[in-house]
């Protein structure tokens, strides 16, 4: 109850002779205990008797007021003011009545006079402390509440509204990124208000969101301390070991959450309950139980939001896309300003292709709510992929037939819009063959141009001019190549198209100038049951008059998504019509088949990938070869713009150049972003 309440009950003393005999106490009460229609009605009636009582119109002016008449109690501030200019439980009121308008600036002027001329009354800098809260000017807000302790130690109003102030404050900070400062404000708090529920809450979701699960847990530990808490912090540990990529442990606490919920009576819990038990679910990819249970929750509650954003979800993870981004306007249409609704739908619009929108919705997100960490993170990541970059790669290989190479590779990028990009390169290539001396550069420009010709096709095409001076001859031959990426269907990629190149892997090669015209097709068919298919097709004419068919196909299963672990079986086919063994390998079929596994992790800073495999070959009719393959990759992001890669592979897989050889590559890449975010970004944002 606001500290004003008792305003009214120190004028009874000073009653006028005319309202000796009216007894007021029954109105103070209903003031006192919150009954403020009853008050309201009560000091009318007085009133009528006697219109022209401070006392009476004060009282009613704070009855009419708290009751959510908030200008009419201006209004009557207002007029007994001009009665009573001087009067400082008055103007008192009159300063309380703009905050409940929510007449911030104008109250915070009015204050400013009030406190300099009464600097130690305690309601004056109670109210000017919440004035600057509900400003968001914390910083005077805590200044003014601790002045006004001074005044009155201890005191319950003031401490409550410290405590809020600190809420707020620390708020503030999150929303800067502040979080260590956010979290020394919320600790004070604990110390005036041990275990403060409002507040250990606002701490642990300082905690989940810096995905500090230990500490997180710890909170939740300490917040369950009766039935219905102990839901709660079940609600709260099963997001934890979700956070610490421990999906089975989130859906186990989560069906004893469910349990819990039977037990303890509280509608809102058991909806929290019920919400998070699905999205349990989902985590752990049991689509067809979510589903059920989504269907089940539509016919007990209705398609409330709640709801509608459990099967978004559960649409983002099967890749329906357009069923997600249907129910996400759903919620917006029932709540503009529902958080799951903007960037659920923005989400949902990137995986969908629709960059335009994704745009829209990730500003309008923003503009709801200002630097909102999900929000502002995946800003950065839509702006990553049209930000101009240069990258650099440095590599040197060698096999057993003593060849060398040495290569860089220098690549920059602009995206022109959101449909548009170009991309412009240049290959250095050095090999030679360390027995017969005989060396050859190749000195390789390109130019690509990749278009976006709807939210699922995609065209690209390069052309250039590969030059090469070998141990016999200089040469200049043209480079193109042209494809399109399409997603037929959800859940799978498809490439088809040409590619014009010239053998340049070791000095031979390279002097006996041959052009392979490719026509290549690349398939990937995903499911949501981790199990895909990856088949590639290349039929290839060379300007030596020989053909060749190459076909490679992958079965293979995700076993974990975070890190990335997938392994699976791989089987090659490759026939040349021709067989020349003294120029390259060619022959009339080749098999291989292997097992592979490969683990990758780009979410930290420091990133990294193993692919090994091993298997046999059959090179015609000759015995079959084990065969083995590795590849490994670490890097580090140094910041944002800026990221770093070592990398190297080795096998012993027939080639293009000869069977039975050993390869090794070595390389290193850096790649910088030449800006901090698109070029075109001032044109996104004025939309």
């Amino acid at each position: 109850m606001s500290i004003y309440k008792k305003i009214c009950i120190s004028f009874f003393i000073i009653i006028t002779t005319n309202l000796m005999a009216q007894d007021m106490n029954e109105g103070f009460q209903y003031l006192e205990t919150g009954k403020f229609d009853k008050a309201e009605v009560f000091f009318n009636a007085i009133l009528k008797d006697y219109p022209t009582n401070k006392t009476a119109n004060l009282c009613y002016g704070r009855a009419v007021g708290l009751n959510g008449n908030a200008e009419k109690a201006v209004e009557i501030f207002t007029n007994l003011l001009k009665e009573y200019p001087a009067d400082l439980e008055i103007q008192l009121n009159y300063a309380e009545s703009l905050l409940w308008s929510k007449k911030f600036s104008k109250a915070k002027a009015y204050y400013t006079n009030l406190v300099a001329n009464n600097k130690t009354n305690f309601a004056a800098l109670l109210g000017f402390a919440n004035t600057f809260s509900n400003l968001k000017e914390y910083e005077n807000a805590l200044k003014y509440v601790n002045n006004a302790l001074e005044v009155s130690p201890k005191n319950p109003n003031a401490m409550v509204s410290k405590k809020y102030i600190r809420l707020g404050y620390a708020n503030q900070f999150v929303q800067e990124q502040k979080y260590d400062t956010a979290i020394t404000l919320l600790d004070e708090n604990l110390i005036d208000f041990p275990n403060d529920k409002e507040t250990l809450l606002n701490k642990v979701n300082i905690y989940l969101m810096t995905k500090q699960t230990d500490n997180a847990t710890t909170i939740y530990t300490q917040i369950a301390t009766n039935k219905k808490d102990s839901l709660l912090a079940l609600n709260g540990l099963s997001l934890v070991s979700h956070i610490a990529e421990k999906d089975k442990t989130a859906l186990e606490i989560s069906k004893k959450a469910v349990e819990k919920s039977l037990i303890v009576n509280d509608s809102l819990l058991t909806i929290q309950t019920l919400e998070r038990y699905t999205q349990a679910l989902i985590w752990n990819k049991k689509f067809k139980e979510a589903e059920l249970k989504i269907k089940d929750l539509i016919k007990k509650y209705g398609e409330e939001n709640w709801i509608l954003s459990l099967r978004a979800t559960l649409g983002m993870y099967r890749s329906d896309f357009k069923e997600t981004i249907a129910d996400y306007e759903k919620i917006l249409k029932k709540d503009s300003l529902s958080f799951d609704g903007n960037l659920g739908s923005t989400n949902a619009y990137f995986a969908n292709g629709e960059i335009k929108k994704t745009y829209n919705g990730v500003f309008n997100t923003l503009t709801i709510f200002k630097n909102q960490q999900d929000a502002v993170s995946f800003l950065k990541k839509v702006n990553k992929n049209y930000t101009p970059f240069i990258e650099e790669k440095l590599s040197y290989t060698f096999d057993n037939g003593d060849n060398i190479a040495y290569s860089s590779n220098t690549k920059i990028t602009f995206s022109i819009n959101l449909d548009l990009k170009i991309s412009a390169s240049y290959e250095y290539r050095k090999t030679e063959n360390t027995i017969s001396t005989n060396n050859a550069i190749s000195n390789n420009f390109i130019l690509e141009f990749q278009y976006k010709l709807h939210p699922k096709i995609m065209f690209n095409t390069k052309t250039g001019i590969s030059h090469a001076n070998s141990f016999s001859k200089d040469y200049s031959q043209l480079l193109v190549e042209a494809f399109l990426k399409i997603q037929p269907l959800k859940l799978q990629d498809l490439e088809l198209g040409y590619k014009r190149e010239i053998q340049n892997f070791n000095a031979d090669l390279v002097d006996k100038e041959i052009a392979s015209n490719n026509l290549f097709l690349n398939y990937n068919i995903s499911t949501n049951f981790n199990l895909g298919w990856f088949t590639q097709y290349f039929y290839t004419t060379q300007t030596d008059d020989n053909t060749r068919n190459l076909l490679f196909t992958s079965l293979y299963y995700n076993f974990s998504s975070k890190p990335g672990i997938k392994g699976g079986l791989n089987y090659q086919y490759i026939s040349f019509k021709n067989q020349v063994p003294t120029s390259y390998f060619s022959p009339e079929k080749f098999n291989a088949m292997e097992v592979f596994a490969d683990i990758s992790n780009n979410e930290n800073d420091i990133f990294y990938s193993l692919n090994a495999a091993t298997g046999y070959q059959f090179i015609e009719d000759q015995e079959k070869q084990s065969t083995y393959r590795i590849q490994a990759k670490l890097g580090y992001n140094f910041n944002e713009r800026f990221l770093a890669n070592i990398y190297g592979t080795r096998s012993n897989i027939a080639s293009a150049t000869a069977a039975g050889f050993t390869f090794t590559e070595v390389g290193f890449v850096i790649k910088w972003d030449i800006t901090k975010k698109p070029t075109f970004y001032k044109k996104i944002t004025l939309k």
